[in-house]
């Protein structure tokens, strides 16, 4: 490459020659909103459109750049498409443009697992066909955009919204459609003028660490924010930082050339074991972007040069790690990526502010440069560069959601999907960022041996880096019980674990309160709600399963989970012990998985034991029972509730205590329980039927009515 001072210049698509920013979307001027909405809408489908003409033909449409993802055609109409099918569920197209374009460039967007490739076959229509679609989209939506009634502030009810929804959405495939046309054959793509590549490169530099003051960082916006967000950005989140050391420029070319010349990908030692499986599929000896042909050259989206070897390297996050474990070996520190945490205190200590709308970016981004990255050296952000910009960051952190993190019913499944601890955030935006991609606030993530045009610095910490819960409960049965515990009150029907503590805790009234045990705890409700008045609440359940919940809500102080709505269609849940009142008394809770017929020995010396639909349950309920009192204090209270739904499938026949005949004669659980219980206890109160709701669809419930019996301990 030649050395010039001169950018690259694009099409201008504004008076100042800039992309048009993301819109802001309050105010008191909303003739100029709706101008800026269009004036932002044909610039964003005028650029996507220009970016497909670097490919020279059918062929570079159909011929997928890599395995994993489909081919270019698929993505042209898919922008499209995506404003067609969330205007039409919004309601503000009354019919649909072309269903068949509208299904097959739908759903497919998210690369596969790379152990996990699709081979099915498409009928694609051609190039010719899917812009002549899309010009009719945008005549529809420009339509939509000059007609619809607009009024300040646009917010998530807005009919605006999916419109702007629309726009962001296609400046995302804009970047991501970009990396694979620079990931396809060299001879199907052509330089062209408006995509220019910047053409500066000089001698790298050498890398330094300098330290972040440890601060606090604030995450999240509210939903009445003026500028657009994805669901993952709402929401808040705290976090503390210690202070740490950050490498003063991005991760360089020629700094990366030193890991692959020691055989840092030869040398498993280095690589995570998912990492590991990737380069061996991948047979991956060098950064995916760098070519050998006697010298290095990297391929850009259109072209190959000579290294610029001050430019940052591009690499997924498996060999960024396996860079920073040699790193770490080289230095004798414990170098890795930043958290996302991390990321925002730097930017915050480098003094990095918004994009301003009529002014270049002081960063490579939003194209305001030219089409590539750039040294590492060119833009400073306080005593770093490229805080923002250049190459998107990858950092530690999967991706998860913010306490009080909502789907918008238009598209409930953008973020959710990646809440797997498989997807880690990337940070700060490229070159091609534009518009919700370049605000600080942006969360996106994306699978860890995926290509972006993505690089990434390192940081030096004795912190530890702590994983975020991002897991939503799905399985039908789990959910279910996590709604039962901590979800909504329907028809009117007390929270039963709430209801049950509150009877045992009147119960309890002038008696000591030092230790209980929730027995048959499932999700734990009761155990936090006990835990108001006990100093110590052991919370025990056979199921593996239930007890994770309950660990999980104790620690992370949140459990989500996916409640059916009907068949296949979901809502995402969150519950928060702080929302009931509990956030306070977690830590007097213990969960344990363990056998009531079976109990170990420490399980003992209890105030209260609390039995809720368990006995039919249990595969000796007699034993349970005759055996209870040796882990209740002398005039402690033993709680049973149950609807006595006696079942052989958990329970052989002749174990049941009640709910048969013999010689003739009815035996209910109430006379069982009495039998097996008064050599040792006493009943104080009559028996008392609780109602319970289960919800297992939003049009299907099972009301039942569990009869509760309180005995206490004889001394």
């Amino acid at each position: 490459m030649t050395s010039t001072n001169s950018p690259a210049g694009l099409q201008a698509s504004t008076s100042s020659g800039l992309f048009p920013r993301t819109v802001m979307l309050a105010g008191n001027n909303s003739d100029a909103t709706r101008r800026d909405i269009e004036a932002c809408f044909t610039a964003t489908f005028d650029r996507y459109e220009s970016l497909f003409t670097t490919l020279v033909n059918e062929e570079a449409y159909i011929r997928k750049s890599i395995p994993l993802r489909h081919p270019l055609i698929f993505y042209l109409g898919h922008t499209a498409t995506f404003f067609v099918n969330k205007l039409v569920l919004a309601k503000l197209l009354p019919t649909r443009i072309d269903p068949n374009m509208e299904s097959i460039f739908a759903v497919g967007v998210d690369e596969m697992s790379w152990d996990d490739l699709n081979e099915d076959h498409y009928e694609w229509p051609s190039v010719s066909e899917v812009m002549n679609y899309r010009a009719r989209v945008r005549a529809a939506v420009l339509t939509l955009i000059r007609e619809l009634p607009l009024s300040l502030p646009i917010g998530w009810d807005s009919p605006f919204w999916p419109i702007v929804m629309g726009i962001e959405h296609e400046r995302i495939h804009l970047e991501t459609s970009s990396v694979l046309i620079r990931q396809q054959s060299l001879h199907l793509v052509t330089p062209q003028h408006d995509w220019e590549p910047i053409r500066i490169t000089g001698e790298p530099p050498e890398n330094t660490l300098i330290t972040v003051p440890k601060g606090e960082v604030t995450l999240g916006k509210s939903f009445d924010d003026p500028w657009y967000g994805w669901d993952n950005e709402y929401g808040h989140h705290h976090g503390d930082v210690e202070e740490f050391k950050a490498s003063q420029f991005l991760v360089s070319n020629s700094e990366f050339l030193e890991f692959v010349e020691a055989g840092g990908y030869l040398s498993d030692v280095f690589w995570s074991e998912e990492g590991l499986g990737w380069r061996k599929f991948a047979k991956a000896t060098h950064p995916t972007f760098w070519v050998w042909k006697n010298e290095w050259f990297l391929r850009l989206m259109t072209e190959e040069v000579e290294m610029p070897w001050d430019w940052p390297v591009e690499v997924n996050f498996h060999e960024a790690k396996a860079f920073c474990n040699w790193k770490s070996e080289q230095v004798g520190q414990p170098v890795r990526m930043p958290t996302e945490d991390e990321w925002h205190r730097l930017a915050e200590e480098a003094g990095v502010n918004e994009l301003e709308s009529d002014t270049p970016a002081h960063a490579n981004l939003h194209l305001d440069h030219g089409a590539s990255s750039c040294p590492v050296t060119r833009f400073q952000h306080g005593q770093w560069f490229d805080v923002v910009g250049n190459v998107w960051q990858w950092v530690e952190t999967p991706t998860y959601p913010f306490p009080g993190f909502d789907v918008h019913s238009l598209y409930d499944d953008f973020t959710t999907p990646t809440f797997d601890n498989q997807h880690n955030l990337i940070k700060g935006g490229s070159w091609i960022s534009c518009g919700n991609e370049t605000r600080l606030s942006a969360r996106y993530a994306f699978r860890r041996h995926f290509f972006q045009h993505a690089g990434f610095r390192y940081v030096v910490s004795d912190a530890e880096v702590k994983m975020p819960s991002a897991y939503y409960e799905s399985d039908a049965r789990m959910a279910e019980y996590a709604e039962f515990h901590y979800g909504d009150e329907w028809f009117g029907v007390a929270n039963f674990p709430q209801a049950l503590v509150n009877r045992a805790l009147a119960s309890l009234a002038g008696k000591p309160k030092k230790r209980t045990l929730d027995l048959g705890c499932a999700s734990g409700r009761s155990s936090f709600e006990l835990a108001r008045e006990f100093e110590n609440v052991d919370g025990v359940d056979f199921s593996a399963n239930f007890i994770r919940q309950g660990v999980e809500m104790a620690e992370q102080k949140v459990l989500r989970y996916t409640r059916v709505e009907e068949g296949e269609l979901v809502s995402y849940q969150e519950r928060t012990l702080a929302s009931l009142g509990l956030e306070e008394v977690a830590s007097r809770v213990s969960f344990h998985q363990g056998d009531a017929c079976n109990l170990k020995p420490q399980f003992s010396h209890y105030d209260l034991v609390l039995a809720a639909n368990l006995i039919d349950r249990l595969y000796k309920p007699a034993q349970f029972l005759q055996t209870i009192h040796e882990r209740i204090n002398a005039g402690g209270i033993l709680m049973i509730a149950s609807p006595y739904t006696w079942l052989e499938e958990y329970t052989p026949k002749e174990e049941w205590i009640g709910g048969f005949k013999k010689d003739g004669e009815n035996v209910t659980t109430l006379e069982g329980l009495k039998a097996l219980l008064e050599p040792h206890f006493q009943m104080i109160s009559s028996p008392e039927k609780v109602p319970f709701v289960i919800r297992e669809t939003m049009h299907k419930y099972q009301h039942s009515l569990s009869e509760v019996t309180l005995w206490e301990r004889r001394a």
